[in-house]
This record gives structure tokens, sequence and C-alpha cells, in this order.
């Protein structure tokens, strides 16, 4: 049997995230208020079939997973790229920060403007529903963020970290990986993450607070033919 995490997109709408989920039996995406991510269990092609089903015309849906992505008909590749899956093995309990503040509601529009500004990777005004998100704030604006993203039956995913850049180099992406990462340990989860492999950077952060390779993993943007 295969680990949850190879395909974790399908992992997570089919269990826990399954009420932020369409589609049928064979093929899942988030609904595209969440996320634009999509996935099957299998290559099969009727797995296939029906996950052409679940986009229209022009529009891009992104997947994750351990194996090659395999081209859908009637789609077309407008991006593919290399990531790494890295699992928390051992993170030090954070100190308190009491600069770390939880993030709701009403703080969606100035996420969605961070992460639009710093591309942590795809998220919308209502990703941050998706689970639990905290901020650091600075002269007002917010500075840096952390949250969850994708959650399957014992493991949430420690995502959306970025900063903004007139605050670089402070480590707030350090202290908000850490703390999101004790939150998520607290709940009894296990913490786990992806990055682009040349990201040598994040991962040489995520390494120095205590994950690790899982797996190598591939990503591709896949745009649905059409007008």
């Amino acid at each position: 049997m295969k680990h949850p995490l190879d395909r974790p997109i399908w992992s997570a709408l089919t269990t826990r995230q399954l009420d932020f989920g369409a589609g049928t039996g064979l093929a899942r995406r988030y609904r595209p208020e969440y996320l634009p991510f999509a996935a099957t269990g299998t290559d099969d092609p009727g797995a296939l079939a029906d996950l052409a089903g679940l986009a229209q015309p022009g529009e891009t849906l992104f997947f994750l997973m351990a194996d090659p992505v395999t081209p859908l008909p009637g789609f077309e590749a407008t991006t593919t790229a290399d990531a790494v899956q890295m699992i928390a093995q051992t993170v030090p309990m954070p100190a308190a920060d009491t600069a770390i503040e939880p993030l709701g509601p009403d703080d969606a529009e100035e996420m969605l403007a961070l992460a639009t500004l710093t591309k942590p990777g795809p998220f919308s005004l209502k990703s941050g529903m998706l689970g639990r998100f905290w901020g650091v704030r600075k002269d007002g604006r917010l500075a840096a963020m952390a949250g969850e993203r994708m959650k399957q039956p014992g493991f949430t995913e420690l995502s959306g970290v970025c900063t903004h850049p007139d605050f670089r180099g402070e480590g707030y992406a350090r202290r908000l990986s850490l703390h999101v990462a004790a939150r998520i340990l607290e709940v009894g989860d296990q913490p786990y993450l992806h990055a682009y492999a040349v990201n040598d950077a994040a991962i040489r952060l995520y390494e120095s607070i205590g994950f690790a390779l899982r797996s190598t993993m591939h990503v591709a943007a896949l745009r649905r033919i059409g007008a």
C-alpha cells in the first residue's frame, strides 16, 4: 500500500477535507474558492476522464504527487517542476512568542495580498479556512504568516509560509514555522510540508527545525484547453 502522502491532495479530499472538495469517487478537486488543486487515486483512464470533467475551459488545475503527473486528455501543461516533501522528525518546542497572533476571516484580504506578493503557493480569500493560520504584524502591517493547508488522517501540512519583502531577514519564517509545527504536534498530528526542489534556502531552514526529506514530488499546472 502506498503512503497517504504520496498523493496528498487525494488523501485529503477523500478523508478529513472531504467537505472542501468536489468530484466523484474517481477524481476530486478542491472547490475553486479554496484551492486549484486536483487529484485522482489512480491513473486509470476512467479516473483521468472524470478529472477532466472537473475543470472549466481555460481553467488551470494544480497537481502534486510522488509519481510523475500523467498527461490529461484535453489539458496542456503550463508549469512542471520538481519538489520535495519533508516531514517532521523532531521539532524543538519554541519559546512563547507574543508577537505571533492567530489570523482569521477578518484578515483574509490582507493574507491574500501578502500571498499574492510573495507567492508561497496557490492562495485565495478562503484558503485560510482550510486550517489555522498565524501571523506577525509590524508597524500595523501583516509582516509574515504561516498556517495549515492539507490534512490527512494523522498528518497536517505546514504551508503558506511567507514574509513581506520589507521585513525579510528578521527570522519570521523560522519563528512562524516552528510555531505552526508545534501547534500541529499539540493536536496529535505529524507536520509535513512541500518546497520546490530548487529552493535551497527554504529546505535548509526546514531541515534546521527538524524536518527531513520523505519523498521527492512532482508538481504540474495543467490548463483545460478551450476558451
